[in-house]
């Protein structure tokens, strides 16, 4: 029995070759693996192509797409891929972010603590769900409370994996917060330990950043006691 073919255009077909044939950069070690030509397609596009695509994994599978539960999956898909969980991978997307002078003198440590964050594990493409914990000691100038979420959440809008997705939160924070005064803990739960191989439940993941006075033991010391702060209340 032949299976019906996704046909894609002459266009479609003409860029998807250019990628093949694209050029790929050399990632720093917190660079996500991007090729130079990664946004040479608009959101547009990219969803088409992606909705032709998941459709043919659906038609694999043995799904019938007829069903009117399953018609619309393989553009809910693209549009999520691309205009939601993986946002992050596009500079466009980044926030916005505004200092203000530190009027308060405030000289202390300043601890954003349980930020939930979801992202996706790059290897089986299945989500990442965890809190990060963040602090930081201001060099005259301070940040609204939201913009430190808005950055994590960006960077965690990507194929990830954990370690990367942990410098890449410290090193956009020092750029923000122009200091290197910045500490950050990523606690994670990954799905692909826990619904396929090893299938693991209740571990999590610990990974962390320290750069600036946080690399001094009691400066570190402190942030780690405000992370107790109310587990047992």
């Amino acid at each position: 029995m032949k299976h019906p073919e996704i046909m894609l255009s002459a266009r479609d077909l003409e860029l998807l070759d250019a990628f093949e044939r694209g050029d790929h950069h050399q990632p720093g070690s917190a660079d996500t693996p991007l090729r130079e030509d990664a946004f040479a397609m608009d959101d547009d596009l990219k969803m088409e192509l992606i909705s032709k695509h998941f459709r043919e994994i659906m038609h694999i599978l043995g799904l019938d797409l007829t069903d009117d539960s399953l018609r619309g999956t393989p553009d809910r898909v693209a549009k999520m891929y691309v205009q939601e969980i993986f946002s992050g991978l596009n500079p466009a997307n980044k926030p916005k972010v505004a200092l203000f002078d530190n009027k308060y003198d405030y000289n202390q440590m300043l601890v954003e603590k349980d930020i939930v964050v979801h992202s996706n594990c790059e290897h089986h493409f299945v989500p990442i769900v965890g809190k990060v914990h963040v602090a930081y000691f201001s060099s005259g100038k301070i940040i609204g409370l939201s913009k430190i979420n808005r950055l994590v959440h960006y960077y965690a809008r990507r194929p990830q994996v954990q370690e990367r997705l942990t410098k890449q939160i410290a090193e956009g924070l020092q750029e923000a917060l122009q200091t290197k005064d910045v500490a950050v803990i990523v606690d994670a739960a990954h799905l692909c330990v826990s619904m396929r191989g090893v299938q693991d439940h209740g571990g999590t993941t610990i990974t962390a950043s320290y750069s600036g006075v946080f690399e001094q033991d009691n400066v570190r010391s402190e942030f780690l006691k405000y992370l107790e702060i109310g587990k047992n209340s």
